[in-house]
């Protein structure tokens, strides 16, 4: 029992510096000394784990600390083992593209958007295009005529630059 801080957020027996604290346990919670709590951990064969050290007195609660850390792994895998990842693909575009690669790229962000991913629409203005930039609003604006409602805008087209993108999500009811 002679660790004082595994984690440096959490203070464990001696390493707990207050001469009071709020011991919480399965039915109470009341203040005692921190020695009494310490001796009644010990007594126990068990750890003082301070829980919360912004309070007024500090929460400490007894407890096997390494089996605390055990189970706090455990929920962290399970929680990152449900978790999906959403890919973002990217569809390029350029100012002056023809009708017919306009349907192809839009097939591909089809594609993308079935597999729940979400499409990145970008179109890369060249020299004087950047002077031009409506003409990329209406290139963004047949595209999306094409994808037939099964993406949503999740954001707007905008202007970065030379790049006017727009970011795509997949539509919920398909």
């Amino acid at each position: 029992m002679e660790v004082l801080f595994i984690d440096k957020k959490i203070a464990l027996n001696e390493g707990i510096r207050d001469k009071e604290i709020r011991l919480v346990g399965e039915a109470e919670s009341r203040i005692i000394k921190t020695r009494e709590a310490l001796l009644m951990a010990r007594e126990k064969n068990l750890d003082l784990v301070m829980i919360s050290p912004a309070a007024n007195p500090p929460v400490c609660r007894i407890m096997d600390y390494n089996k605390f850390l055990y189970e706090q792994s455990k929920k962290q895998k399970e929680a990152r083992k449900n978790q999906t990842v959403t890919e973002v693909k990217e569809v390029r575009l350029s100012a002056t593209i023809e009708e017919h690669d306009i349907e192809i790229k839009a097939n591909n962000a089809k594609k993308f958007l079935s597999n729940d991913n979400k499409v990145k629409v970008s179109i890369r203005f060249k020299g004087r295009q950047n002077n031009y930039t409506s003409m990329g609003t209406k290139v963004f604006d047949t595209f999306l005529s094409k994808l037939e409602g099964l993406g949503v805008v999740e954001k707007a087209p905008q202007l970065e630059g030379k790049n006017m993108f727009m970011i795509l999500s997949p539509n919920k009811k398909h």
